[in-house]
């Protein structure tokens, strides 16, 4: 990887995608600047690191040593139009680029390994991670999320192969061009972006046209490519399932063998479904089978993905990013086969008016499966309100046994008290802000 500019700025320093590449540039050398609305944990730890990182948005704040027009300007989708520094470089003359095109950039002289779907990429990315680091290969990986081990988004250990995720939010994915991909799922999502399914799905097809080498796909997707499922044949497929409280047992079946008796440690059978495609992606790069799968049992899992966060006799308690009606339904489903005897609490934060608005009727239903629903107010991030969208609206068309209205400040307290002994937590917003409040609140409880 070849850096021409030495000197970044990024506007929204602190969004997951962001800081992993910032976290790179840093630690390759480069100075690395950067502004956020908020303090947060993603950027207390580049601080940490030595990132120097502004939380006023007026042009007054910048440093000196980027107000340049010699620095290169990374921004987000996330970040408005309207974005005072984003404009005053606009009007400078800066070099200005969306994440999504300066990741191309670095990895476009890589084997680069990419990840796509609705569903599962930041899962899938993660095992794909941790698949190389056992293999000690030499690779990068930028990750959608943070490493419940190392508390990090991002890892290297070279350069010759990069493992990231495609987005197709703006169709950031389409600035990628890899060797290696997989498509988990083309599920309807962002109709912010896209004017429909067939939009969507035609910005999917696209991504896969820009595929160099092999193309993985999930057994139902009518696109072309090696096949992988976990509930019937394919190229690559998983049957004989196991399931426990910690994990599942499996059979893999490979065209070049079948490995027998083999142990994931993460719940659902969402989750064999993105161990199955990481191996598959990995093992085309040319890593041995018998050592990959072997690696699966000791997957540290990624913060907020299915995220267990109490196991106790009286108590358990999951963390978890589900913000489609359809991850929704998975998380239920993994709880009625790890938990079949237990009742279930859901405390669900919806992510965007839009999405509400267009998934409204399917959350309902999805979210109708549990015993009990606490619904927190929408969350907004860059939309403004949508006249008859509200949280509200959703908990007239619930028709579990109990559903409430709750504000953030009251969720501590209320779950304290709640009958059900499994409680998960859901949602993109800032749902994850509360994890910590709450299983203090849980734990102390239990202990009087």
């Amino acid at each position: 990887m070849k850096f021409k500019e030495h000197t970044y700025y990024f506007i929204g320093i602190g969004g997951i995608g962001m800081s992993s590449i910032a976290r790179y540039l840093f630690l390759q050398g480069a100075s690395v600047f950067g502004y956020d609305k908020t303090r947060s944990a993603v950027t207390n730890s580049l601080e940490e690191l030595g990132v120097t990182i502004v939380y006023d948005a007026a042009v007054t704040a910048l440093p000196a040593a980027v107000s340049s027009k010699e620095s290169l300007v990374v921004y987000t989708p996330a970040v408005s139009e309207e974005h005072p520094q984003l404009n005053f470089f606009i009007k400078q003359g800066n070099k200005v680029v969306k994440r999504a095109k300066l990741l191309g950039d670095l990895t476009r002289d890589t084997i680069c390994l990419a990840v796509a779907g609705t569903h599962g990429k930041t899962t899938t990315t993660a095992i794909l991670t941790h698949l190389f680091e056992q293999s000690n290969a030499s690779y990068t990986a930028f990750v959608g999320g943070i490493f419940q081990d190392s508390k990090t988004n991002m890892m290297s250990r070279g350069s010759m192969y990069t493992l990231v995720e495609a987005d197709e939010f703006d169709r950031s994915f389409l600035h990628l061009s890899p060797t290696i991909a997989c498509i988990t799922s083309m599920d309807v999502d962002h109709l912010d972006v896209y004017s429909d399914a067939a939009s969507l799905q035609d910005a999917y097809k696209e991504f896969a046209s820009q595929v160099k080498g092999f193309l993985f796909v999930e057994r139902n997707i009518p696109l072309k490519g090696i096949t992988y499922s976990v509930s019937e044949e394919a190229d690559f497929y998983i049957d004989g399932i196991r399931p426990d409280a910690s994990g599942s047992y499996f059979d893999l079946h490979t065209p070049d063998g079948v490995y027998r008796n083999q142990f994931l440690n993460q719940l659902g059978m969402h989750n064999l479904s993105n161990a199955l495609v990481a191996l598959a992606m990995a093992s085309k790069a040319g890593l041995l089978v018998e050592d990959l799968v072997k690696s699966l049992a000791s997957f540290p899992g990624v913060e907020r993905r299915l995220q267990v966060l109490i196991n106790e006799k009286n108590r358990v308690l999951i963390d978890d990013y589900a913000h489609h009606p359809t991850e929704i339904k998975a998380v239920y489903e993994t709880l009625k086969l790890s938990f079949p005897a237990d009742e279930k609490c859901v405390v669900f934060q919806p992510h965007l008016f839009s999405r509400t608005q267009d998934f409204m009727t399917d959350f309902a239903t999805t979210l109708s499966l549990f015993d009990r629903v606490l619904l927190l107010d929408i969350y907004p991030a860059r939309e403004l309100p949508i006249e008859g969208v509200s949280s509200g609206a959703l908990k007239e068309l619930i028709s579990g046994p109990s559903v409430e209205l709750i504000t953030k400040k009251e969720l501590a307290n209320r779950l304290s008290s709640v009958d059900e002994r499994i409680i998960v937590l859901l949602g993109a917003g800032d749902i994850g802000v509360e994890v910590e409040g709450i299983k203090h609140k849980l734990l102390y409880d239990e202990a009087l």
